[in-house]
C-alpha cells in the first residue's frame, strides 16, 4: 500500500499491474442464488449454517463487526453479494484446467452442504421467482450504503445489488500497448457476450421478454453499463481520468464506510472530502476502481463482466472462449472487428438483452459473428496446446458454445421452452 497523490500515481498503479508474456493468468468469479427447501432465498441465518458447514472443507472464517461475512482458503474466497447470493473469487491460475478444477471442486462442497442442509444453489442469472421487496440482506457494511445511494442515479439498481447474479473472467496485460488492444476488443464485443451468454428470461415467476434480464437491469443501474469512451482508443492515462473525475461511492476509513456522496476521487486526492484527514493510499483506489460497476472493467488486471451464470457443464465455456481470443489470437479478432462503428455497437448492446444471437452488427447477426469468433478462439487454444490428465487440451471447455451455435439456441431460449412445456421455471441445480 502507498500513497496517491496524483494522476501519474494513478497511471503508474496500472502499468504495475502489466505481467510477463510468460506469466499470463485467468481467473473466475462466479456467482450463484441458494434457496431454502421451499424455494426461499436464504436469510443470513440461513447463510451462517452454510458458512460453518464449510468450515469442515478447511476454510477459515471472515468477520466484520464480528460477523462472518466471507470465507478464505488459500487465494480463494467464497463471499455474499447484497442478497446473500453466494459467490466463488478463485485464485489467478496459469491454465484453464486448473481454473475449472477449482471452481468443480468448490461445486462438490457446495453440493454437500445444500444437500446435508436442504438448500438449493441455482444458476439462472435473475432471481426467477422472488420479488424484490422480499429480498434477503446481510450486515455487510457496504451494502448498507449502495441501498441507499445506488437508486438515486439508476432505477434498478437494487434489482442489480439484490436479484441479479453473474460470471466475471479476469484476464492480464503485457504494456499498455496491450491493455489498449484488450480493452477494445473486450468493449466491442460486449454485445455479443450479453447474446451468447444469456440466460435469465424470467421475473417473478413468470417469463419477462428478455433473454438476458440481468443485463437489461444492468443497463439501468448506477455506475454500471458501458461508456461510449470504452468503444475508443484507451490508454492508462484515459482512464485513469474516467476514474478520477467519477463520483465515489464510500470510502473506508478506520474499517469504517464513509458516504461521500457528491465527491469525485480527484475531490479526495485534493483533501476536499472534509471528513478524511489521512492520506490517500492505493487501498482507497482500489476500492474505488471495485465500485464502478461497468461492463469491463481496469484494476490490476482486466475484468470481463457481461456474462450471465451458467450450470457448471457451461461454466467454463465463457472462459475458454476469452482466454483464446484474447492470449492467443489478438490481432485477429481485432482485424475481425475494426470496422464496427460505436453507434452500430452502442444499439447492438441495447438490443442484445431482448434478441440475442439475432442481434445485428455491420450486417451480419451476433450469432454469425459467434462462430467466426469462436472459430478464432478455438484455433488459439489448441495453440496453447495446454492438456489436462485426460489428454484435452483447453478447447474442451468450448463445448457448450458450440452446442449454442449448433442448435441457434441461448440458455434462456432452452429454458423458456420448458417453461412453455411444464407451465413452471424449472430451476438449474447444477
Amino acid at each position: 500500500m502507498h500513497v496517491i497523490e496524483t494522476k501519474d500515481e494513478i497511471i503508474n498503479y496500472f502499468k504495475d499491474g502489466s505481467k510477463n508474456n510468460k506469466n499470463l493468468k485467468i481467473g473466475v468469479e462466479h456467482e450463484r442464488f441458494l434457496y431454502d427447501k421451499n424455494n426461499y432465498r436464504l436469510q443470513f441465518t440461513d447463510i451462517r449454517k452454510l458458512f460453518e458447514y464449510f468450515k469442515k472443507y478447511s476454510w477459515r472464517e471472515i468477520k466484520e463487526d464480528n460477523q462472518v461475512v466471507a470465507l478464505k482458503r488459500n487465494d480463494q474466497t467464497i463471499t455474499l453479494e447484497p442478497g446473500n447470493q453466494i459467490e466463488l473469487s478463485g485464485s489467478q491460475k496459469d491454465t484453464l484446467h486448473e481454473v475449472c478444477a477449482e471452481s468443480y471442486n468448490f461445486l462438490e462442497e457446495l453440493n454437500g452442504a445444500c444437500k446435508k442442509l436442504e438448500y438449493k444453489s441455482v444458476s439462472l442469472s435473475y432471481d426467477p421467482i422472488s420479488r424484490l421487496e422480499d429480498r434477503p440482506n446481510n450486515p455487510k457494511k457496504r451494502y448498507k450504503i449502495m441501498t441507499d445511494v445506488m437508486p438515486k442515479k439508476g432505477k434498478l439498481s437494487l434489482n442489480m445489488m439484490y436479484m441479479t447474479s453473474g460470471t466475471q473472467i479476469n484476464l492480464d496485460y503485457v504494456s499498455e500497448e496491450d491493455f489498449s488492444k484488450k480493452f477494445n476488443l473486450l468493449a466491442k464485443l460486449t454485445p455479443l457476450t450479453i447474446s451468447l451468454f444469456a440466460n435469465s428470461p424470467f421475473y417473478e415467476n413468470s417469463l419477462s421478454k428478455f433473454l438476458s434480464y440481468r443485463s437489461y437491469v444492468w443497463q439501468n443501474t448506477a455506475r454500471g453499463g458501458l461508456p461510449e469512451l470504452f468503444l475508443e482508443k484507451m490508454n492508462f492515462e484515459k482512464y485513469a481520468d474516467f476514474i478520477i473525475n467519477y463520483p465515489l461511492l464510500f470510502i473506508i476509513d478506520k474499517e469504517n464506510y464513509v458516504k461521500s456522496e457528491g465527491y469525485t476521487f480527484k475531490d479526495l486526492l485534493l483533501k476536499k472530502v472534509s471528513t478524511i484527514k489521512r492520506e490517500i493510499t492505493s487501498h482507497d483506489l482500489s476500492t474505488h476502481l471495485a465500485t464502478i460497476f461497468t461492463e469491463i472493467r481496469l484494476k490490476k488486471y482486466l475484468e470481463i463482466r457481461s456474462l450471465d451464470t451458467c450450470e457448471w457443464d457451461c461454466h467454463c465455456s465463457g472462459p475458454a472462449f476469452f482466454l483464446g481470443l484474447i492470449y492467443e489470437n489478438l490481432d485477429e479478432a481485432l482485424e475481425l472487428v475494426k470496422n464496427w462503428k460505436s453507434n452500430d455497437i452502442m444499439n447492438a448492446y441495447y438490443d442484445a438483452p431482448k434478441k440475442g444471437l439475432k442481434t445485428v452488427i455491420e450486417k451480419k447477426s451476433i450469432k454469425r459473428w459467434s462462430e467466426i469468433l469462436l472459430k478464432l478462439s478455438e484455433e488459439g487454444l489448441k495453440k496453447r496446446n495446454i492438456k489436462n490428465s485426460k489428454n484435452n487440451n483447453e478447447s474442451v471447455y468450448l463445448k457448450n458454445i458450440k452446442n449454442i451455435l449448433e442448435n441457434g439456441l441461448t440458455k434462456a431460449e432452452i429454458n423458456i421452452n420448458k417453461y412453455n412445456k411444464s407451465g413452471k421455471i424449472l430451476f438449474n441445480e447444477n
